[in-house]
């Protein structure tokens, strides 16, 4: 008598472990809308695509520097 209870017990037990961890899998439809957005080009920077975003970043920061290297150039004056 026993064996039997200690066996149903260990049965039941290991129908539940293997139940209770299972992944419910559920189906979920996903939407997916594509919108295209033009926007006119109003910069001359935008409108030139020959050159690239780095190019005309590095352009800037070109144009910045040489500015202060002038600045700093008129500060420092003619030593000779």
């Amino acid at each position: 008598m026993k064996k039997i209870v200690f066996t149903l017990a260990a049965v039941f037990m290991g129908a539940t472990a293997l139940t209770s961890c299972r992944d419910s899998e559920k189906e979920t439809e996903t939407i997916v809308k594509e919108v295209e957005v033009t926007a006119p080009a109003t910069t001359p920077a935008a409108t030139n695509e020959s050159e690239g975003i780095l190019e005309r970043a590095g352009q800037k920061v070109d144009s910045k520097v040489n500015d202060e290297i002038d600045n700093q150039i008129d500060q420092i004056g003619d030593d000779n």
